[in-house]
């Protein structure tokens, strides 16, 4: 790296492991190449992904960049050959690349021109960073995956949780009923988001709460997905997100006639228009747990690993 090549702060894991392996460090900035544009970051987006990560290597998924992070708002500083939607000084908010890391965590991130969207005009950028990986999880596994229709019901576990909260008000804006699960602490909260019923797990076991459900999503994992088939009805969707392992037997499914899967979310432009369209009718807002500066992701990712968050942690990049 000469001393004329431009740098940027970014936060890289120096080995795999905990939060302390997170270090800062210089490193060239990126340059856009064809149908790319250059975003100059403002806000990050912290998800589970990114400490499981950081704790394991990232599932091999390192191809592009060494530094973490895949949710970015930010201002498109440049813009690659073809491209066509935007242009420097454009507002925008996306997940690009993802399961490949974006490299969020740092000043700059470069990707596919059409793996972002408009940042909503009713947020700001630390709210916007919030919402692509959460948002479009939720947005994907309801309408795309379990084809959510107005009237049936939904219940979704950890429902206070990053993709849980946006995935309640999504559910509720297609015109659902929506069950949560949730601590009591929480309850009150979710019901201003738009939550029909709420069990506390702590007190409650859910499989005896509630029945003849058309869709759960299961953010958990464990037991919670092979306990879910009993409060299905047949023909209804469990939506896994944590991770295959977490997927009931097909057998178990088949006996309860029930549709189970693993889902993975997608970059998808227009899944974030979709999402941006939301917040700006009053719809869909992110709630915020924690903000913490690029110089604080280990702490942020201490708080994330405690999994008592409610809603989404954003470290601020733009100094």
């Amino acid at each position: 790296m000469s001393e004329t090549t431009p740098t940027m702060r970014a936060i890289t894991p120096v080995a795999w492991g905990g939060p302390d392996v997170l270090t800062e460090v210089r490193l060239p900035r990126p340059t856009p190449g064809p149908t790319e544009i250059l975003v100059r970051v403002h806000a990050a987006g912290v998800n589970p992904v990114d400490w499981k990560s950081r704790a394991t290597g990232g599932f091999g998924m390192w191809a592009r960049t060494p530094v973490l992070g895949y949710d970015v708002s930010g201002v498109v500083e440049a813009v690659g050959l073809g491209v066509t939607l935007y242009a420097p000084g454009d507002e925008v908010f996306g997940m690009p690349e993802f399961p490949r890391q974006a490299g969020g965590y740092a000043e700059y991130v470069t990707g596919p021109a059409r793996h972002f969207a408009r940042k909503p005009a009713a947020l700001d950028h630390v709210q916007s960073a919030a919402l692509p990986l959460a948002a479009l999880t939720a947005l994907q596994s309801l309408t795309g995956t379990a084809g959510l229709r107005a009237g049936q019901r939904v219940l979704i576990h950890a429902a206070a949780g990053g993709v849980g909260h946006l995935a309640v008000q999504i559910a509720k804006a297609r015109g659902a009923y929506v069950i949560g699960t949730a601590r009591e602490a929480k309850h009150a909260r979710l019901r201003e988001l738009g939550a029909d019923e709420l069990i506390d797990y702590t007190r409650t076991d859910f499989t005896g709460a509630v029945q003849d459900v058309d869709v759960v999503m299961d953010a958990v994992g464990g037991d919670y997905g092979a306990r879910s088939l009993r409060v299905l009805r047949p023909g209804g969707t469990l939506i896994t997100l944590p991770s295959p392992d977490a997927v009931p037997p097909a057998a178990e499914a088949a006996r309860a006639g029930v549709r189970t899967g693993f889902t993975l979310v997608e970059p998808d432009c227009a899944g974030l228009q979709e999402i941006a369209a939301l917040v700006d009718a009053g719809k869909l807002r992110p709630e915020i747990d924690t903000v913490l500066p690029l110089a604080e992701a280990a702490k942020a990712h201490e708080v994330g690993e405690t999994g008592r968050t409610t809603g989404k942690i954003v470290l601020s990049v733009l100094a």
